[in-house]
């Protein structure tokens, strides 16, 4: 399988979305919009024969920090190292931006998730329940040198 890593639009991040049986609510194109509005920000993607199969999106934060808000690779996709070369790259461009940290936020239900951070030295920094739910948000840091 040969794959093709590049900066993707809005649009394949969405078709991505309403494929990921995890996210019970897909992202809206205004929210994702929203979001990115006047900020610095990187949307990787992943192609698998021009088709989108993952990507992770994120943007610049106050004190030189960079927060990587989402990223899903689609199911069939996984177990691939797709997610983790994704994440290499967002980190990779990090620091030729001049960024200093980035920030990551995902769920005690996304141990794979966890596990990549982990994996890729990032540090726990925090821990919240979420409201009227088993699961914990947990917060990553990782200093870039």
């Amino acid at each position: 399988m040969k794959l093709e890593f590049k900066t993707g639009s809005v649009d394949d991040l969405l078709t991505i979305e309403n494929q990921i049986p995890e996210f019970v609510t897909p992202r809206k194109r205004e929210e994702v919009e929203d979001k990115l509005r006047d900020k610095q920000h990187l949307l990787l993607m992943a192609y698998a024969q021009g088709k989108p199969v993952g990507y992770k999106l994120g943007h610049e934060l106050p004190n030189n920090e960079f927060y990587s808000w989402l990223g899903a690779v689609i199911p069939e996709y996984r177990g691939k190292g797709i997610a983790k070369q994704l994440l290499v790259m967002q980190e990779t461009w990090c620091q030729t931006q001049g960024y200093s940290a980035i920030r990551v936020k995902s769920r005690n239900r996304f141990k794979n998730m966890l596990l990549m951070l982990i994996s890729r030295d990032y540090q726990i920094v925090k821990c919240e329940k979420i409201d009227g739910s088993l699961d914990y948000k947990i917060h990553f840091y990782k200093q870039l040198q």
